[in-house]
């Protein structure tokens, strides 16, 4: 699946970050502060939520992982960021990956290896697949943010039901009782996220039938803040990866910038 998803995914799932501790994962927490920290991996930092999480009983660090395709190396990703983070930042990681995909999730969530009976490593972390949690239970929490999952949730239904499914989580969204800019910004991640499912041609006539034109052209301003957002984080990395003497060729994809647009950024 597309890499774009997860590189991207900060820049628009980063309010959802207290809806998901409480929601998806059920912690009690008191404050949620946002951690300053580039993992040293290239080719996915961008995808990394790191946070205060100040609970009853002490700091913890929340580190939330966005996915959108299987990857038999994420307990190795996630033992390295886990180690990053406890060294740079002094506090026990609680990491999760959110996990959203047309595909069968198929990674594992730990690291355990013996010698003899001697256990040596036993690592583990929380894996959410959000094609398994049911439309209905995310409409009913009222948690209005995690509306923006609802195209890539309830697999079973969502398969079975096909375009209908989708028209009905626009139709969820439209009736959201929030003010017009904040339903503008969950269509906009709403129509994100759809893409990992749905064509493009099938988003655009369904979100455009069941959703107010008012709304989807405020919904078009937030696409294109985090296109440029994406736009400048990836030119922001491929300066980088020059200075490091990468091949061009090699920075285009991981960046998604053209040839020509990485060799200006060499004058």
């Amino acid at each position: 699946m597309s890499q774009e998803y997860d590189i991207t995914a900060k820049n628009i799932f980063s309010n959802l970050a207290d809806d998901i501790a409480s929601y998806f994962l059920g912690l009690k927490f008191t404050k949620l502060d946002e951690l300053n920290i580039e993992f040293t991996t290239i080719e996915s930092r961008e995808s990394d939520m790191v946070f205060k999480c100040t609970t009853e009983n002490r700091d913890i660090a929340l580190h939330i992982e966005f996915q959108t395709y299987n990857d038999s190396k994420m307990p190795y990703r996630m033992l390295r960021y886990a180690t990053e983070i406890m060294e740079k930042h002094n506090l026990l990681p609680y990491q999760v990956v959110v996990y959203c995909s047309k595909n069968e999730l198929k990674m594992e969530n730990n690291l355990n290896y013996h010698l003899g009976e001697e256990n040596l490593l036993n690592f583990r972390y929380r894996i959410i697949d959000v094609g398994k949690i049911k439309f209905e239970d995310i409409v009913k929490t009222k948690y209005y943010d995690l509306y923006t999952f609802l195209p890539v949730a309830d697999k079973d239904k969502r398969q079975k039901e096909k375009e209908a499914y989708l028209r009905k989580c626009a139709e969820v969204i439209r009736d959201m009782p929030v003010d017009k800019a904040k339903k503008s910004y969950i269509v906009t991640t709403a129509e994100i996220l759809a893409g990992i499912i749905y064509d493009e041609e099938v988003i655009e006539k369904i979100f455009s039938e069941v959703i107010g034109m008012s709304i989807l052209e405020e919904s078009k301003v937030y696409k294109n803040i985090l296109e440029k957002g994406k736009k400048e984080k990836s030119i922001e990395i491929a300066r980088e990866l020059l200075k490091e003497g990468m091949d061009i060729n090699k920075i285009a994809q991981i960046t998604k910038l053209s040839v020509e647009e990485i060799k200006k950024l060499l004058n």
